[in-house]
Parts: C-alpha cells; sequence; structure tokens
C-alpha cells in the first residue's frame, strides 16, 4: 500500500471499505478509532503529505492535484469491495475531487460523506482570505474551531513542528477554486452541526447540486468537530444499507 492510505486495522473480509479523509492539519489518527466504531468496514485514512509518517515530505500546495495522487492510490481497492468516501471539513471537498476523478475514469464509488463542509460550488465566505494571513492568524482561527490542540500550538517545540503543515493545508484549500464538469454518479450525504459556526445549513444543503444519485442532508449536535465525541458511525452504516437513503433538500 502507498503511503498516502493507512488502514490501522485490515479486514479483508469486510462488507466494504470506507476512506477517511481528514481536515486541515489533520491526519490519519484523527479516525484511528473509526475501526472499532464500525466493525463490519474496512477503514482507511489518507495521509496528507508533510505529517505524520509523511513528515519532511514537501507540502501539498493544490487541492486538485493532490486528489489525483490519491486517485492513483485509491484505484486498486476499487477491484475488490464496495469503497466509500468520507472527508471532515476540507477533507469533504479533496475527497469529492478524488471521486470526480475515479469517476472519470469509470470507476464506481458508492457514496460520498460530506461532513463539516461548505458545498465546493460555493463562493468564498467573506473576511480575509488564508493568503493575508501570517501564521499566527491562520493557528488561532484553526484552534477557534476545535480541530487543533491549542496546548499543542502553545508549544513552541511542537508548533514548529505542526505549525508549516497545518498552516500550509490552510491555505491551500482557500485557494481551491471549483471546476466545472460533470456531477457525481455516487450517492452524497452531507453532515453538519448544528452549533457549526463554518457551514450553515442551506451551505451543507448545496452539496445536492453536485451528485446526480441521491442525496441526504443531516443536521446533528454539536460544532465544527462535531464527530470527534460523536462520530457519525450509524448514520454512515444507515446510508451505506440499502433501501435506506432517501432525497432530501
Amino acid at each position: 500500500m502507498t503511503t498516502w492510505l493507512k488502514c490501522a486495522t485490515p479486514r479483508p473480509k469486510g462488507v466494504r471499505q470506507l476512506i477517511c479523509f481528514p481536515h486541515a492539519g489533520g491526519s490519519p489518527s484523527f479516525f484511528h478509532s473509526w475501526a472499532a466504531g464500525l466493525p463490519s468496514y474496512e477503514v482507511h485514512a489518507v495521509c496528507y503529505p508533510g505529517r505524520a509518517a509523511r513528515f519532511g515530505e514537501p507540502l501539498p500546495t493544490e487541492l486538485t492535484a493532490m486528489a489525483a495522487d490519491i486517485a492513483e492510490a485509491v484505484r486498486p481497492l476499487l477491484h475488490d469491495r464496495p469503497v466509500a468516501f468520507l472527508g471532515h471539513s476540507m477533507g469533504a471537498v479533496v475527497a469529492y475531487e478524488t471521486a470526480r476523478l475515479l469517476e472519470a475514469d469509470g470507476h464506481r464509488i458508492s457514496h460520498l460523506f460530506a461532513s463539516g463542509a461548505r458545498a465546493p460550488q460555493l463562493p468564498h465566505p467573506e473576511g480575509p482570505r488564508a493568503a493575508d494571513l501570517d501564521d499566527d492568524a491562520v493557528a488561532d482561527a484553526l484552534v477557534s474551531l476545535g480541530g487543533t490542540d491549542a496546548e499543542l500550538l502553545a508549544d513552541p517545540e511542537v508548533r514548529e513542528l505542526i505549525l508549516p503543515y497545518v498552516c500550509g493545508d490552510y491555505r491551500m484549500f482557500d485557494s481551491y477554486v471549483h471546476r466545472p464538469g460533470p456531477v457525481l454518479r455516487c450517492d452524497v450525504t452531507a453532515i453538519a452541526g448544528d452549533a457549526d459556526p463554518q457551514v450553515a445549513p442551506s451551505q451543507a444543503a448545496a452539496w445536492a447540486a453536485v451528485t446526480g444519485g441521491w442525496f441526504t442532508q443531516h443536521t446533528v449536535a454539536g460544532d465544527h468537530f462535531y464527530l470527534t465525541p460523536h462520530p457519525p458511525y450509524l448514520l454512515v452504516e444507515a446510508a451505506l444499507s440499502p433501501g435506506t437513503v432517501q432525497r432530501t433538500g
């Protein structure tokens, strides 16, 4: 397996495979508990360059180019069992772009879960752009969302290690521009916290426009990182069970 994907608990007899895409500044460890929470699935987590086992590699700077590399790493899995994608925040858009590339080549993705993310075709929100902020301001913005441990960033030695990839991801995501093209064929489920300051219900609902498959929207209790205390295992299992998905939004 390439360094792009990490599977902490291989399950060659699992009913399907779920590939998880972390948020900006995230690493595969964010999804470490998901194998236990989804015992019937084989869970893989994407490792972006510059962190975890890939520390020291050049940081990604262009989201769609990174998605193309991930698509190549995913291809071997598509000939085995059904594959679903789940991405959180920036990871939802990376998962979307990866699915677009694979579907364009005739591959089938069974489902895309877009967690804590505005739909990719929406314009950038108002306010300062990441390119205009210094590293401290970028770090503060991410800490305010709850995804980056403030204590870690307060430690000068740890901060020196993680700040480059945290800020690199944030700026890469901020520079992303959606490209027109065919809609996805796979079903899409959008999930967002009811207290998420970054994703309004209408912005999550806009994911319906990127698929010709079934679309479902769920609003759950919590903020931008609702899935840290309450991973949406039941929602994932329900959506992937035949005959349970209904179009909404």
